[in-house]
């Protein structure tokens, strides 16, 4: 299928996987390509990790409990009183194969079908087409980069006020631009979800990644609303298909019926290597001051180069960039820069159909080379 075509559904291909293919296409031909269109750290998961599952590998080919196994529950419930301060029942646990599955599960079980369910725009394109191909209906709350891309209590307010919803899908620090709302703003959009009757799903998956404060939990705040991890961004492991999620009460049960159904269990291996992750914040945090490092560099670069951005992201590995210094069509753009310059970057239609033809997201999640590289090719191109 061609990269323009689409169903009618209005399902849309997920651009940034199809730029990879095409880089990998590319790449098969003898050409390099630096790669900045995928948000995958550029590390692999800590030695530990490594040595964990090849132990583990001749013994763990079964399922394990859906809700996952025992010791990695209560290593998470750790992982929220020592990283947030908040207890936290294991059994209200229920490990996910990566955070895609988890919100399969959360719209499943908080929402009936045809429900409406509020994202933002820019988001994360999977957002959309799941909800799309799931049979539910959205609402979009336009961000502003006027307001460092931050979503706040007034936006939701009156988009709710325009058209009512059910639930507020809500991801910070965010994908595409990084944007991180401090406590108080965190505070504040869960208390206008609590008066309005909106279901609050708290995608938490670049916590960890937050380079002004440390990151702050939903749980923190509220016991209402559902929250989703992954270890695949701060923990490197996105190939390993691992996440969990926390699930409000009157949700619990339900969810695992639905993980029993949809999925049976996490992957075994991953659940292992996953329990392991969790005492390997040291590897972890210097992966993040490699980001942080890339993180400066590339904005520097980029608004050397005439892209359209402020202030470095708060927070994940991402920079949001417009492009209308040099075109008005973001798909062609990033199809033009791979195919003359072997710059890989994700199109801005992929975070935001109604505006996202005039930016382009870059990843700097991988190594510093890549990026001094990419800047390079950029400015021959350019020019």
């Amino acid at each position: 299928m061609p990269m323009t075509d689409q169903p009618t559904d209005g399902l849309m291909p997920f651009h940034a996987m199809e730029i990879l293919k095409r880089a990998k296409a590319i790449e098969t031909t003898g050409r390099t390509v630096c790669h900045l269109e995928v948000g995958e750290p550029g590390a692999p998961p800590a030695p530990r990790v490594i040595e964990a599952v090849a132990k583990a590998l001749p013994l763990a080919q079964g399922y394990t409990n859906a809700k996952g196994l025992d010791e990695l529950r209560h290593g998470l419930s750790r992982y929220y009183q020592d990283q947030h301060g908040v207890s936290v029942d294991a059994d209200s646990i229920l490990c996910t194969m990566g955070s895609s599955a988890g919100f399969i599960i959360a719209f499943h079980a908080a929402f009936r079908p045809g429900a409406r369910i509020a994202i933002t725009r820019p988001g994360y394109p999977a957002y959309v087409n799941t909800l799309l191909g799931l049979g539910f209906s959205i609402a979009e709350i336009p961000l502003s980069s006027t307001n460092g891309w931050r979503l706040t209590g007034a936006d939701i307010a009156a988009a709710y006020a325009a058209a009512p919803f059910d639930g507020l899908l809500f991801a910070s620090p965010a994908n595409p631009t990084g944007a991180a709302v401090d406590r108080a703003g965190l505070a504040e959009i869960v208390a206008t979800c609590k008066r309005l009757g909106i279901r609050l799903i708290s995608d938490e998956i670049y916590h960890g990644l937050d380079y002004r404060a440390p990151s702050v939990s939903a749980l923190e705040l509220t016991r209402d609303a559902v929250v989703i991890n992954s270890f695949s961004k701060y923990y490197c492991m996105t190939g390993w298909r691992i996440g969990w999620m926390w699930l409000p009460e009157d949700l619990v049960r339900r969810a695992e019926i639905l993980q029993q159904n949809l999925f049976i269990s996490a992957p075994t291996l991953s659940q292992i290597a996953a329990t392991v992750a969790l005492g390997e914040r040291d590897y972890a945090e210097e992966q993040k001051a490699g980001y942080a490092a890339n993180r400066q560099l590339l904005n520097d670069g980029l608004q050397s180069l005439g892209f359209d951005i402020g202030n470095p992201s708060d927070g994940a590995f991402y920079a949001y960039a417009g492009i209308s210094a040099f075109s008005n069509d973001s798909l062609a753009f990033c199809e033009r820069l791979l195919d003359q310059a072997g710059v890989a970057v994700t199109p801005g239609i992929d975070f935001d159909r109604a505006g996202g033809s005039r930016y382009v997201r870059f990843s700097y999640a991988g190594r510093r080379e890549t990026i001094e590289m990419a800047l390079e090719r950029m400015a021959a191109f350019l020019r």
